[in-house]
């Protein structure tokens, strides 16, 4: 399976989050609950913002 793994931030609590490029289910801030990433059939909507690329391949 090929994709990234991002660190994404969220924008409304600062806490940092790792999220798969291609999640296939909506990711929610652990701490705030706030959508990070929302699934679009390929690539994920990425709603935070990207930090670092965590791993590629």
């Amino acid at each position: 399976m090929a994709g990234n793994f991002f660190r994404v931030a969220c924008g409304d609590c600062d806490n940092e989050q790792v999220v798969f490029e291609k999640a296939s289910t909506p990711v929610s801030c652990a701490v705030c609950g706030t959508t990070l990433a929302t699934p679009t059939g390929g690539e994920a909507e990425i709603e935070g913002e990207i930090v670092e690329t965590v791993e590629a391949r």
